[in-house]
């Protein structure tokens, strides 16, 4: 179907998705995807087969894991997933969010390094937990890794020496 313009859509057709840490209205189906993906996904699975699409599926737990070991040790977060059992991704929050430290402001600063790591509250029950989440796809290396967590490092340092800013407050993330 198609409108003349947006006063003609009805609202109850429009989704406003929390994405990436910004309101992004849509008029698709959420998260919606073209089928060339799942044929892609059909030959690397008949091209490596079994051991190899499982070895490849492997290293992306394995880096997800010890991501999550390097975020536990940097200190000021909870890991809620760690990348064992599942998908291969990390998700972690603030031990303590009145701390002085934003997960906003986190994201801004890694933004400033090239990583689009969003931050988002959990669902209505829980909107006041914010949290972040890495998902690890093939190609994502240890060393590519490495330099997250080090940047990470780096951003907590820099957002320790300044006031929370008014990122902390709002979500200002990722702008569709």
């Amino acid at each position: 179907m198609i409108w003349r313009d947006s006063e003609q859509l009805p609202e109850e057709l429009i989704f406003r998705v929390d994405y990436l840490g910004g309101d992004m209205p849509t008029f698709a189906l959420n998260f919606s995807r073209p089928g060339g993906e799942i044929i892609a996904q059909y030959y690397n699975f008949i091209r490596y087969g079994r051991d190899g699409y499982r070895g490849i599926q492997q290293a992306c737990v394995d880096t997800a894991r010890f991501l999550a070991g390097e975020i536990e040790d940097m200190g000021p977060f909870q890991v809620l997933y760690d990348g064992q059992g599942g998908l291969p991704a990390v998700s972690y929050t603030l031990k303590d969010p009145g701390g002085g430290l934003s997960l906003y402001d986190l994201s801004d600063r890694l933004r400033m390094r090239g990583w689009q790591i969003a931050s988002y509250p959990l669902p209505a029950d829980r909107a006041d937990t914010i949290v972040q989440r890495v998902m690890i796809r093939y190609g994502v290396s240890h060393d590519m890794i490495s330099v997250l967590a080090e940047d990470m490092r780096r951003a907590l340092a820099q957002l320790a020496k300044r006031a929370p800013s008014a990122a902390s407050e709002h979500h200002p993330g990722f702008h569709h």
